[in-house]
């Protein structure tokens, strides 16, 4: 998004019927606010609890309630992304639904990369590898993220007979905890002489 874009979309929002009567300081955490559920629908596929949640967070301190919190909420969203967050979260189940066949292969290679994330350059751990691999595939392919871990899960054990989870959790152990092991002897080394003088 470019930045006339970006103040396009601001302005719509702003424009709408709850952010006509925002204060800036409202409107800008309700901009943020809509831009964490959104952040949520993409990795999820749902919003109620983080909307119910943001909802009652941000009418704690204004003078209006819950229910008229969330509706300031939805406003600001659909100003800022031109949809609802309903209809954002059925884009992405209709695009699941729709995955031509070809789409099984991108989604083996993004479960395939798993392995070499925690294994190359400063290693990682699993879940962090399998969370960065979701939101790829879930970016190339215009699904929720939670959705994007399934698919590659079911791949994996097309293709290998494994489960996805057990063999990162193998890599893991034998290229990423050494390292891990390793850059957290120097702090126990040091903390060693400090606990002795208690």
């Amino acid at each position: 998004m470019t930045d006339d874009d970006k103040q396009a979309r601001i302005q719509v929002a702003r424009d709408s019927f709850s952010g006509r009567g925002l204060t800036d300081t409202q409107f800008a955490e309700a901009w943020a606010l809509s831009g964490i559920i959104h952040g949520e629908i993409n990795r999820s596929g749902s919003f109620h609890e983080k909307l119910t949640d943001y909802a009652h967070a941000f009418a704690r301190n204004e003078r209006f309630d819950a229910m008229r919190s969330e509706a300031i909420l939805r406003d600001i969203y659909k100003g800022r992304y031109g949809e609802t967050m309903n209809q954002t979260r059925e884009a992405l189940l209709t695009q699941e639904e729709q995955l031509p066949q070809t789409a099984q292969a991108r989604i083996l290679v993004h479960a395939e990369s798993i392995a070499p994330m925690i294994q190359e350059g400063p290693t990682r751990p699993f879940y962090q590898a399998y969370d960065a691999a979701a939101v790829s595939l879930s970016g190339e392919i215009g699904i929720a993220q939670t959705s994007a871990k399934a698919l590659m899960k079911d791949a994996f054990q097309r293709k290998y007979g494994r489960d996805l989870y057990e063999a990162g959790k193998e890599v893991e152990q034998a290229y990423h905890k050494p390292v891990r092991d390793a850059g957290n002897a120097p702090r126990k080394v040091e903390q060693l002489p400090s606990r002795s003088r208690n």
